[in-house]
Formats: structure tokens, sequence, C-alpha cells
């Protein structure tokens, strides 16, 4: 009997598992085979390979296709690969594509995922038209003090690790933006520049990373989401970590405004307006117009908020940062119209990191455009058909509700159909005028259309002026451990990382430019 029992469960779960199979096939739409109950993703799922990965190889093996059919479990999925399809999925055709689908079970979504990120629908959009004024250029340079301050102690901080044989500029720069996110989102000083063990960078690192337990959850939520929807994705530390973290600070504000400008604050603001009130995406009237939705401002979608504000903030940033640092130091001659920049500029500024100065270093700029080319912070982009059937009128393609699309950044910001020699760091491939020439659609380091990333200009400013600190006054170059190219983190899952870290020689500079 029980063997019966188990030859049933098993002849089960194979028809369950190879249910949707059939998807891709009936379509016309290349994809490799997949295994039952893992799709095409075993490697994800067995944290041989992350997301951002697994939607490279796929892009790479199939060049003479403008899409790719993948499974995720069971889930077929769409990887796309030509760039007028692209700008259909992120901006014409934006309303049959709004939500990222991030959540496996769009009834029961977990606290900390009804953030701006995660959130899908009316959520994603009550939130994001509230909290965009958040990120304009006038709040950018009433905060700026602040990236300043932070800039100038990374500056202290980067002197007690110079000269020694090597130093993870990872882990430096991560340092330098969780200390900015602390003070930026939540007005206190989390000590991370003082402190390399400080509770707030163990915690931004633990948003990141991905343990056995995490693993499993992602897996089981995706191959069985009915069953397991009750399961959280995130661990259970990290809300309960959160969750103190801003009670805490709401109660010294005494739930009030308290005048400091920070990421709490707007959140204490919009709750003092009320509901947040605006048309609906996804429910319409009789007569087709948009309902009147509206979304409570509560202490858990507060939380949530400054939940991936502070994972988000962090992480993309020093990766993009650190990366810049990492290339720069096996291209000297490179680096070296960096530092000149950056000499002749700070000298008209008073020496002072400032908004103005910063927005003055355009090779800089140059050259974080080429970083964030080679290695994106976040290396795709994930989105969901909307609506009962989408027909890409490119291909005579159609798709069915809740079918995700993937574009994968990553692999296309290293094809050499859009860039030249695109192994090679060449920060002037984006000088004025060369710039004009990358096609629309294959550079997307913040994503685009109305679900490009709302804190895009706060971090690349973050970023930029954390790069400025560090040249002013040090230069990089590889040690006897560096990797030219390191290898990305196989367990990697919204963001980038890179196994063992970007280990650099710093050392003090002793050539300085003037104009």
């Amino acid at each position: 009997m029980f063997l019966i029992l188990v030859i049933i469960g098993l002849v089960t779960l194979y028809f369950y598992g190879t249910r949707t199979f059939d998807y891709w096939k009936k379509r016309g739409v290349k994809h490799d085979k997949p295994l039952p109950v893992f799709g095409t993703n075993l490697k994800q799922f067995m944290q041989q390979a992350s997301m951002a990965m697994m939607a490279t190889d796929t892009y790479n093996r199939y060049p003479e296709e403008k899409v790719v059919g993948f499974f995720r479990g069971t889930a077929p999925e769409l990887v796309i690969r030509d760039p007028q399809i692209i700008k259909r999925i992120l901006t014409t055709d934006f309303n049959c594509f709004y939500a990222r689908g991030l959540n496996p079970h769009k009834t029961v979504i977990e606290p900390l995922l009804k953030n701006i990120f995660f959130a899908d629908g009316d959520s994603w959009r009550l939130i994001r038209q509230r909290f965009t004024p958040a990120f304009s250029t006038g709040k950018l340079k009433a905060m700026f003090h602040i990236i300043t301050d932070r800039a100038e102690k990374l500056q202290v901080i980067t002197e007690e690790v110079v000269d020694r044989e090597f130093y993870d500029v990872r882990e430096l720069m991560a340092r330098y933006t969780t200390d900015f996110i602390g003070v930026c989102a939540f007005g206190i000083d989390m000590d991370s520049l003082t402190d390399e063990n400080s509770h707030f960078r163990k915690l931004g690192k633990r948003i990141f990373e991905r343990r056995f337990r995490d693993a499993m959850a992602g897996a089981f939520k995706i191959m069985f989401p009915e069953l397991c929807k009750n399961i959280h994705l995130l661990a259970p530390e990290l809300e309960i970590n959160m969750k103190h973290l801003v009670q805490t600070v709401l109660k010294n504000r005494n739930y009030k405004p308290s005048g400091r400008n920070d990421f709490i604050d707007l959140m204490l603001e919009l709750r003092e307006k009320g509901k947040i009130i605006g048309e609906s995406i996804e429910k319409k009237n009789p007569d087709g117009t948009p309902k009147i939705v509206d979304l409570e401002m509560d202490d858990m979608l507060m939380t949530a908020q400054a939940f991936v504000f502070f994972g988000a903030g962090f992480e993309t940033s020093s990766t993009a940062s650190s990366y810049t640092l990492h290339r720069l130091a096996f291209h000297p001659e490179f680096q070296e119209k960096v530092m000149r920049e950056v000499d002749i500029v700070l000298a008209k500024h008073n020496n002072k990191i400032t908004y103005d100065a910063i927005k003055e270093m355009k090779y800089l700029e140059m050259a974080f455009y080429e970083s964030m080319r080679m290695y994106p912070s976040v290396a795709y982009l994930i989105r969901m058909c909307c609506v009962p059937e989408y027909t890409f009128p490119e291909l005579d393609l159609t798709i069915t509700q809740d079918t995700k699309v993937i574009i994968p950044i990553q692999a296309l910001h290293r094809d050499e159909k859009y860039f030249r020699e695109p192994h090679k760091f060449d920060p002037e491939r984006f000088v004025d005028g060369a710039k004009d020439d990358i096609k629309n659609f294959v550079y997307l380091p913040f994503g685009e259309g109305p679900r490009a990333c709302v804190g895009a200009r706060l971090g690349q400013m973050q970023s930029m002026a954390g790069l400025a600190a560090v040249l002013a006054k040090y230069s990089v170059e590889p040690a006897a451990c560096t990797v030219e190219y390191p290898l990305p983190e196989p367990t990697g899952i919204v963001s980038e990382g890179f196994v063992g870290g970007l280990p650099l020689k710093l050392k003090r500079r002793e050539k300085f430019y003037t104009a």
C-alpha cells in the first residue's frame, strides 16, 4: 500500500510539474527543454546561478531570436532580446505590463514586500505618485549636505586602510552608502563608517545574503505557490529588525514630522495628509473611466518603504561605485583623467564636494556610466502581463495574463550589436555626441518608463560623491589577489554581487592637478 501511495504521489508530482511545458512549443517560441517541477531554472534554485546569470545565459544562447522561452519552475516566462519589444513593454504598452510580479502569491503578501519596488497595481501606483516628489532636484540639493558630510568621513576611513596589501572597496563603499542612507532615511548615525561591524551594516548585508533557508523558501514559493503562500520569502529577523528600527524612530519623533526632512519625515507628512487617493490602474467604472482608490499610510506600510529604501539605497550604489573603482584600477590612463577633473572642479568649489561640483564632473560621470554598462547593479528587469491576452505585433505572438517577461539588462549591455568591443572599459563611449549613438532601450542601468528607479538621481549623486571623495586623495591599483574580471555572485537575487568582493590596493596620491 505504501509503495502504491508513493507511486501515485510521484506520478501526480510529475504531471503537476510538467502541465505547462507545452506553453512555448504551442506558440512556436524556442526554448531549452524543461525539467519536471524545476523547468529551465534548476541552477538558480540550486544557488549555482543568479536570476541575472540565467537571463544572460538564455539571451546569449539564442542570438538569432527576438524572444526566448523560459520556465521558472512550471511558470512560463519570456526573455526579451529585441529593443523595440523592450520599448513596447516598458513604455508604449506599459498599462499591459505595469506589474513586476515579484510576489509569488498575489493575495497573501508579506508585510515588508508591500513596498514601492515589490508592490503591483494600485498599491504601487499610489505609493509611486506620492514618493516621486521626494527625489526632485530641490530635495536632492536640500539633502546634499548629508552626502558631503559622509563623503568627508569616507576620506577619513580610507586613510585608515591606505597602504594595506589590499582592502575590499566593495565593503568600503557599502559602509559609506549605508551610513548615508541611515541619516537620509532615518535621521540617525548608523556608525557604519567608523565601525565596520556596525549593527546596521550587518542588517544591510543580511538583506542581500541568500542563505539555505532563503533559497528553499524562494524555490518552493515559485514551484508550489498555493501550498507555500504563508511562507515568507524574507527571513523573519529582517522583519523584526526593520519594525524595531522604524518604531524606535517614530516614537522618538512622537509620530510627527521632526523638521529633519528625511525619508521618515516625508512619510509622516504623507500620513498627516490622510489617505493616498488616486486613479486606479486596475479597476474601471462602467463608463470605462478609472475608479478612484485609496491607500492608508499605516506604520507597517511605512516600514516596508523604509526597508526597500534602506536595502536598495546602499546596495546598488555601493556596487556601482566600487566596480567603477575596480575598473579604474585596471585603467590608470582613465583614472588619471578622472583625478585631473576632480582636482580642477573641487578647486573651484573651495575643495568641497557640493551638488554643483559633482554635476560638473562629466568625465567621472562617463566612467560611472561605463562601469554601470559593464556590470549593472540590477542586471535584469521583470514585468508581468496584466491583461487577459497580449499580442506582440512584431512576432504575432500572444501571451496570457500573469506571464512574466524578462529584460536581461546585463546581456544587452554586453552585446556587440549595440556596443563596440563590449568587454572593453571605455568611458569615452559616453562622451557627448557618442552617447547619442547608443540605441534606445539597450542601455538601461536604472530601468525605463513609469517603473524606472525612483531614486536613480540620488543613487548616482551619492555614488559619484563617494568616488570623488576617494579619488581626490587616493589612487587605486590592483592588489596581488585582485581578479580583473570578478565572478558574479551566484546567490544574488535582485542586486548583483561579486565572489570574493573587490580587493584593491589604495595609495595616497602624490601628484595633483591644477587648471
